[in-house]
C-alpha cells in the first residue's frame, strides 16, 4: 500500500502523455488519457516541472511596513523525448501539418499563417509501487521549439518545453500535482 509521506524518496523517471485539450473541457480519467496512443514517446534524461512566481514588494523608506504580493507566475514542464516520429514533432510546433499517403508520413513546419492554436493536456506519470504514483498535469504548448541532432554515437533526443496555461479550471490553476497516499479508514 502506498505511503507517500515526508520521508519518501522519489527515484526514477516516468512517462509523458499528451492529448489535445480545449479550455473548459473536463480532464479525462487516468485510464482514458494514459494510453499507448497518447504516449508522446519514451523519455530520456527525465522530466522536470519548474514553478516560478514573481513578486512585488512595497515598503516604506524606514523599513517599518511592507506588503508583498504575487504579480505573475509561470510553470514549465520539460522532458527529453527519445522515441518519436512526425506525429510527435507535430505536437511540438504550432505551425505543423502532418499528412500520410503512399506509405509516407510528411511533416511540414512553418508559415505563421499555419498556426493551429492547439493546446495540449500534458500528463507526466511517475509510477512507484512501493511509495505511490505521482501525476503532474498541465495544459500548454511547446514554446521552446526543438532541435534534431543526429550524432554517430548518441540517440537523438528531442527536448520539449511546455509552458503551462491557466486552462485546467476556472480558478487559474497552472499545475495539478497528484500523489497516492495511504487510505485511512473512517472511524
Amino acid at each position: 500500500m502506498a505511503k507517500r509521506d515526508k520521508e519518501t524518496i522519489t527515484l526514477g523517471s516516468g512517462k509523458v502523455y499528451i492529448s489535445e485539450f480545449e479550455k473548459g473541457s473536463e480532464i479525462p480519467e487516468h485510464a482514458t488519457l494514459e494510453t499507448q496512443e497518447n504516449l508522446i514517446g519514451y523519455i530520456s534524461g527525465g522530466a522536470s516541472l519548474a514553478y516560478e512566481p514573481e513578486f512585488y514588494e512595497a515598503k516604506d523608506d524606514l523599513g517599518y511596513v511592507q506588503k508583498v504580493i504575487i504579480t505573475n507566475e509561470e510553470a514549465t514542464f520539460t522532458s527529453g523525448v527519445m522515441t518519436w516520429n512526425a506525429d510527435t514533432l507535430s505536437k511540438l510546433s504550432a505551425t505543423s501539418r502532418v499528412t500520410e499517403a503512399a506509405g509516407k508520413r510528411t511533416l511540414k513546419i512553418g508559415g505563421i499563417s499555419n498556426q493551429n492554436g492547439k493546446q495540449y493536456l500534458i500528463r507526466f506519470v511517475h509510477e512507484d509501487k512501493a511509495d505511490g504514483d505521482v501525476r503532474i498535469t498541465i495544459v500548454g504548448q511547446n514554446q521552446a521549439g526543438f532541435t534534431l541532432e543526429f550524432a554517430k554515437d548518441a540517440e537523438t533526443v528531442v527536448d520539449a518545453e511546455f509552458k503551462a496555461q491557466p486552462a485546467l479550471d476556472d480558478e487559474g490553476t497552472l499545475v495539478i500535482y497528484e500523489e497516492q497516499i495511504e487510505v485511512v479508514p473512517a472511524g
